[in-house]
C-alpha cells in the first residue's frame, strides 16, 4: 500500500517539476485571489457557529453536543467531520480563531486544483492538466467558500480525491491492482462524515461499478469477438471487490458515529436528521411540503424559507407561482398572518400548510414533481454566486449599489463560462473510460438536489471538480 501511495504522489509531482514556472505563478495567482476572499470577506455564519459550539464542548469538555442555557447537551444534528477539523484546528490556535481555519481551507482548496489536474492528465493530457489547474485556482466560486467557515471547501477537496483515486482504480483495475479503491473509499467517507449528502458520491461511483460489472457480463455471454463499444478489459470478480472494498472503506467511519447514536440516544441514526433537527424538536413538514409546491430560486429561501420560524415574514414577497387563485391566495396570505402573530409554527398551523400543499400537488402534479424540481436545479447551477457576499439576492432587479450589480453580472457570467465550457466539453467528443463515473456524480447529485425545498447554489460546489475536468476538454485535445 505504501509504494501505491508513493506512486500516485511522485504522479503528481512530476506534473509539477514538468512546468515549475507555470505552477509557481498559477499558484501565486490562485493563493492571491483566495487571500483577497480572506481578507476582505470571511464568512462565520450561524451553521459555522454551531459547528464551533460543538467543537469547543468536544474539545473542552468531551461531550459532542450543543450549549444550551449554558447547559452542554449531547446532540448528533452534525456530522462529526467539520467540528473535529475545528477542533484540531482551535486546539492549535486557540479558541474561536477562525482565521487559522480559513488559511488552511485555502491550502485544501489549492490541494483540489492539484488532484483536478492530475485527474486532467490521467484523462486527457499533460497540457489538459495546465489548463485544468489555472482554471481551479482561478475560480472565484471555489475561491469564495475558501472564506467561509462551512464544510465546502473540506467537501470539495475529498470528492476530488476520491475521483481522482477512482480513475486511478479503474487504471490499475486490468491488472487487479485493487489498493486505490480503499483510497478512495476513505476519501468518500470523508466526505459523508462532513455532510450526510456525500453518500451519493459512494452511490454514483458504486452505480458506475455495477454497470461495469453488468456490461463485463453481457460481453462475456455473447457469441463471438465482442464489439469495442463492449470491450472493458476488466474481470466481474475484479470489479466487485472493488466495490466491496469502496463501500467498507466508506462506511467504516460510520460505525462510531451510530454506535454512539445508539447508546447516548437509543436510536438508530448513522448520518443527521434531515432537518438538523433534535430528538425532540418539531419539525413543520407540512410547511416544507407546502414550500417546495413553488419554491424555485435561492432569493425565495433568503426572503421566506430561512426567516421562519423567529422573523416576521412579508407575503408580498411570495412569487405569483404560489397561488393557483385569488381564493388560494387570500388562504396563504391568512396562513402566514397567523404565522406572524407568534413567530412560531404550531403542529396545528402546519396542518394547514400540509392541507394547502395537498391542494396544490393534486391540482398540478407534474408542477410539483418535474418542472419545480427542474427550476430548482437549474437555479443551483446558473444563478450567480453572490451568496456570500453583500450583493442583492434579487441582482437583477439593478436596485443595489453599481458595484455590487456588477459583480453580481460578472460572478454570473463567470458561473456561465464555466457551466457552458463544461457543457462544450462533454459533447466534444467521445467520453473516454472514466468519465463515465464523474457525470453520473453530477447526475445524481443535480437531481437529488432538486428534491430539496431549499435550492442553495453552494450544494452544487463539490461538482465543480469535474465542470473544470470537462471544461478542459473544451479547450484542449
Amino acid at each position: 500500500m505504501g509504494l501505491r501511495k508513493t506512486r500516485y504522489i511522485r504522479s503528481v509531482r512530476e506534473l509539477v517539476r514538468k512546468h515549475p514556472w507555470f505552477f509557481l505563478s498559477a499558484t501565486l495567482a490562485a493563493v492571491a485571489l483566495r487571500l483577497f476572499f480572506i481578507i476582505r470577506f470571511p464568512a462565520i455564519l450561524y451553521d459555522s457557529k454551531i459547528y464551533a459550539d460543538i467543537a469547543k464542548n468536544w474539545l473542552q469538555h468531551g461531550v459532542y453536543g450543543i450549549t444550551d442555557d449554558g447547559n452542554i447537551l449531547p446532540t448528533y444534528i452534525r456530522l462529526p467531520g467539520y467540528p473535529a477539523f475545528l477542533a484540531l484546528m482551535f486546539a492549535i490556535f486557540g479558541a474561536d480563531h477562525y482565521r487559522p481555519v480559513l488559511l488552511a481551507q485555502m491550502v485544501a482548496d489549492i490541494g483540489a486544483c492539484l488532484l483536478i489536474a492530475d485527474m486532467a492528465r490521467r484523462m486527457i493530457s499533460e497540457r489538459a492538466a495546465q489548463a485544468a489547474y489555472l482554471l481551479a485556482g482561478l475560480c472565484p466560486v471555489l475561491a469564495n467558500y475558501t472564506a467561509a467557515a462551512l464544510t465546502e471547501t473540506l467537501e470539495v477537496f475529498f470528492t476530488a480525491l476520491a475521483l481522482d483515486l477512482a480513475v486511478v482504480g479503474l487504471e490499475e483495475m486490468k491488472e487487479r491492482r485493487l489498493l486505490p479503491w480503499l483510497g478512495c473509499g476513505a476519501a468518500v467517507g470523508a466526505v459523508i462524515l462532513l455532510r450526510p449528502d456525500g453518500g451519493i458520491l459512494l452511490a454514483a461511483i458504486g452505480i458506475y461499478l455495477f454497470f461495469l460489472v453488468a456490461r463485463s457480463i453481457l460481453t462475456r455471454s455473447r457469441a463471438g469477438p465482442p464489439s469495442p463499444s463492449l470491450r472493458t478489459g476488466l474481470a466481474p470478480q475484479s470489479v466487485i471487490l472493488a466495490g466491496v472494498i469502496l463501500v467498507s472503506a466508506a462506511l467504516a467511519p460510520l460505525v462510531p458515529w451510530t454506535v454512539r447514536n445508539l447508546h447516548t440516544f437509543h436510536r438508530f441514526e448513522p448520518l443527521a436528521p434531515r432537518y438538523a433537527n433534535e430528538e425532540d424538536e418539531f419539525v413543520p413538514r407540512g410547511f416544507n411540503r407546502w414550500v417546495k409546491t413553488w419554491m424555485a430560486d435561492y432569493t425565495s429561501v433568503q426572503e421566506i424559507y430561512w426567516p421562519i420560524p423567529g422573523e416576521a415574514v412579508d407575503g408580498s414577497k411570495l412569487p405569483a407561482r404560489a397561488f393557483d387563485s385569488e381564493q388560494q391566495r387570500q388562504q396563504t396570505f391568512d396562513l402566514i398572518a397567523q404565522y406572524n402573530q407568534e413567530l412560531h409554527i404550531s403542529p396545528e398551523l402546519d396542518g394547514q400548510f400540509a392541507g394547502l400543499a395537498e391542494q396544490r400537488i393534486h391540482a398540478a402534479p407534474l408542477r410539483y414533481y418535474v418542472w419545480l424540481p427542474a427550476l430548482r436545479i437549474a437555479d443551483m447551477w446558473l444563478r450567480p454566486r453572490t451568496e456570500l457576499l453583500p450583493a442583492d439576492p434579487r441582482w437583477w432587479e439593478f436596485n443595489d449599489d453599481v458595484k455590487w450589480s456588477v459583480v453580481a453580472v460578472g460572478f454570473g457570467l463567470i458561473n456561465l463560462l464555466y457551466v457552458g465550457a463544461a457543457a462544450g466539453g462533454l459533447v466534444r467528443r467521445r467520453l473516454v473510460p472514466g468519465f463515465g463515473v464523474l457525470v453520473a456524480f453530477v447526475a445524481l447529485r443535480s437531481l437529488f438536489l432538486g428534491s430539496l425545498e431549499n435550492p442553495e447554489p453552494r450544494y452544487t460546489l463539490e461538482c465543480y471538480p469535474v465542470i473544470v475536468l470537462l471544461a478542459t476538454r473544451l479547450f484542449t485535445k
